[in-house]
C-alpha cells in the first residue's frame, strides 16, 4: 500500500477528526469497479469533482465478503485489494478524508456465526495494510449491524475488532455504532472501549420512513407509496428532538457524532426531498457533527454520472 505519510502515527483528537470531515459522500459500494476495474461507473476525475463541490469525506462503502477465499483466514482478493489502494490514494491525493466502511451487515445479520469470522479476517487483513496511511484515513468496523448481530452481540465483537485494529493501529480513528441499524434510539446499549478514546459515533436517520423510503422495491411497507411530501413545522421539530436526544448521549459520553447516512429516495418529491436533505444536514451540522450523505451514485443520487452533472437540488441542499 503507498498510501503513507510521515504523519500515519499521529494520533488526531476524535473530535477534531469530526471537524476534519465536515461534509461527505457514500461512494463505490454497488459499482462494477469492484467486479472489473475497466467497466466502473466512478472515475478517477469524480474524486476532484466531489471536493469540488464542497465535500470534504468520503465513506467508501466495502462489501468485502464476495471477495474472499473459501480458506479459513478468508483471504481477501489481489483485484479488490488493487481496486481498494486505489480509491484511498486518489481520495487522499484529492485532498478527501476517507472512511473504510465494512458494509456486509445484510449477511451478518442473517448468519452471525458464519459473518462474524469474515468480519475479523477483514480486518486482520485491512488494519495492517493501511497502518502507515495518514491520519485522515478512518476505519469503520461495520455498518448497520442488525438481526441475528443484536446489540448484546454486537459489543462483544467490536472490542474483538478493535483490539485487532489497534495491534498495527494504535492510534488510527476508528467509527464504531450502535446496534440496530445504527439508530439513536440503541445509542444506549452501545458499549465502546472505555479506555479508547480515539473513537468517533455514527448514527445513521433516514426517519420517517414513509417519506425517505416511499417507491423503494427493497422496503415491503413504502414500496407502493408515492406523493408523501415533507416540511411541516411539526417533521422538522421531529428531526431537531431525534437529534438532540442523540447529542445528549454524545456529551454525556464525551464521543463525537458522524452522521454516517441520510437522504429519502429518488422517488419522493425533488422539493421535499431537497428540504429534508437540508434541514437534516444543517441541523446536524449546528450541533458539531459531521455527516456522510447516502450516495454520490446508484440511487439517493446527488450525482448524475450518466449525464455527468450534479443533481443540483441535492447539491444544494447539501452544500449551500
Amino acid at each position: 500500500m503507498s498510501v503513507q505519510s510521515a504523519a500515519a502515527a499521529d494520533r488526531v483528537d476524535p473530535f477534531e477528526q469530526v471537524k476534519r470531515m465536515g461534509r461527505g459522500v457514500n461512494i463505490i459500494g454497488y459499482d462494477p469497479i469492484w467486479q472489473d476495474f475497466s467497466k466502473a461507473r466512478f472515475k478517477e476525475k469524480h474524486f476532484k469533482i466531489i471536493r469540488g463541490g464542497g465535500f470534504n469525506t468520503v465513506r467508501i462503502n466495502l462489501h468485502a465478503f464476495s471477495h474472499m477465499d473459501t480458506t479459513a483466514d478468508h483471504r481477501l482478493s489481489d483485484s479488490f485489494l488493487s481496486t481498494l489502494d486505489w480509491a484511498v490514494k486518489k481520495a487522499t491525493e484529492a485532498g478527501l478524508m476517507v472512511i473504510l466502511d465494512e458494509h456486509n451487515f445484510i449477511e451478518i445479520a442473517k448468519d452471525p456465526a458464519g459473518g462474524v469470522p469474515k468480519l475479523l479476517a477483514f480486518w486482520k487483513q485491512i488494519a495492517p495494510r493501511y497502518r502507515d496511511a495518514p491520519s485522515n484515513v478512518i476505519y469503520e468496523i461495520l455498518n448497520e449491524p442488525n438481526g441475528g448481530l443484536t446489540p448484546a452481540i454486537w459489543n462483544q465483537v467490536l472490542h474483538e475488532a478493535m483490539r485487532i485494529i489497534r495491534e498495527t493501529n494504535p492510534e488510527r480513528t476508528v467509527v464504531i455504532g450502535p446496534g440496530f441499524w445504527n439508530t439513536i434510539d440503541h445509542l444506549e446499549e452501545l458499549s465502546p472501549p472505555e479506555g479508547d478514546r480515539n473513537l468517533v459515533v455514527t448514527v445513521h436517520y433516514y426517519l420517517p420512513m414513509e417519506f425517505t423510503h416511499q417507491g423503494a422495491p427493497w422496503s415491503p411497507g413504502t414500496v407502493n407509496l408515492s406523493g408523501v411530501t415533507w416540511g411541516t413545522e411539526t417533521e422538522r421539530r421531529k428531526v431537531e428532538e431525534d437529534f438532540g436526544r442523540c447529542q445528549k448521549w454524545s456529551k454525556a459520553h464525551d464521543r463525537p457524532i458522524l452522521l454516517g447516512e441520510f437522504g429519502a429516495y429518488d422517488k419522493g418529491p425533488m422539493d421535499s426531498r431537497a428540504r429534508y436533505t437540508s434541514h437534516v444536514a444543517r441541523t446536524a451540522e449546528a450541533l458539531g457533527w459531521a455527516w456522510t450523505y447516502w450516495q454520490f451514485d446508484s440511487d439517493f443520487i446527488v450525482y448524475d454520472i450518466d449525464n455527468d452533472r450534479w443533481v443540483e437540488p441535492i447539491r444544494r441542499a447539501l452544500v449551500p
